[in-house]
């Protein structure tokens, strides 16, 4: 049942992609449909995170009142989700990491969808490392009550991983301001006795992609255009609408 969950959530990542690939040119969407790939994130997360509970409830309910287990059988369907859970980890860290470190301002360009994919192996991974270690334990030391023990640890770590990755793509789905960009922007804009910035505001639309609305009050030294110039070198901001008043 969890694997499939798993799968489940894999799936999401992958229909997320598609929809947004298929529909990337429509003009029903302003800015895209980069923010699809958050929504399949914040779905993945939600499922993560009743996994965990779901894994959480039956240990606490294993822990009181203990039952067979079958340690041969089961140590070798945890090696065998393991090996499977180590190549997805590979195949989907490389895409990660590619993500995370091309762009200058990695932190901030973070594909949630691709995020999540990536944690949900790294959760079975780690829930299968939790089996392996606990039944090998209960099968030559007796330890039977380390299954249960185990798959509570394996639960609170997945809720965190859970929680983490629906904060970051609730972020981004409430249009949450980026500081970083923000901070970018004002640094470039505003000059003493020349323009000032009166409103502002920077969001994520994309993957590595961030809209900004600048309203500029300035002196006849600048104008909207010039605005404009100074802000080229902010390269996350590929929708730029800038207001002007002298």
């Amino acid at each position: 049942f969890h694997m499939a969950t798993h799968a489940g959530a894999l799936g999401i990542a992958a229909l997320a992609y598609a929809y947004a690939k298929r529909h990337a040119s429509s003009q029903r969407y302003s800015f895209g449909t980069a923010k699809v790939g958050d929504l399949g994130g914040i779905a993945s997360a939600l499922i993560l995170g009743m996994v965990s509970l779901g894994i959480g409830v039956e240990s606490v309910m294993r822990l009181l009142q203990p039952t067979e287990v079958q340690f041969g059988t089961a140590t070798l369907i945890a090696i065998a989700g393991l090996i499977v859970n180590i190549v997805s980890a590979l195949l989907l860290g490389h895409g990660h990491d590619h993500d995370d470190h091309g762009h200058e301002h990695a932190h901030h360009g973070n594909d949630n969808n691709l995020k999540s994919a990536y944690v949900h192996v790294l959760a079975d991974a780690l829930t299968s490392v939790l089996a392996i270690a606990a039944l090998l334990a209960g099968r030559y030391l007796g330890w039977v009550w380390l299954d249960p023990a185990m798959g509570i640890v394996g639960a609170i770590v997945i809720a965190r991983w859970a929680w983490t990755l629906m904060g970051a793509t609730a972020g981004v789905l409430l249009d949450q301001t980026d500081v970083h960009v923000a901070e970018e922007i004002r640094e470039l804009v505003e000059k003493p006795g020349d323009a000032t910035i009166t409103d502002l505001h920077v969001w994520r639309v994309g993957p590595q992609a961030h809209a900004a609305i600048v309203s500029v009050l300035g002196e006849a030294t600048a104008n909207a255009e010039s605005i404009r110039e100074r802000l080229k070198p902010v390269h996350e901001v590929s929708h730029l609408t800038v207001e002007f008043r002298a």
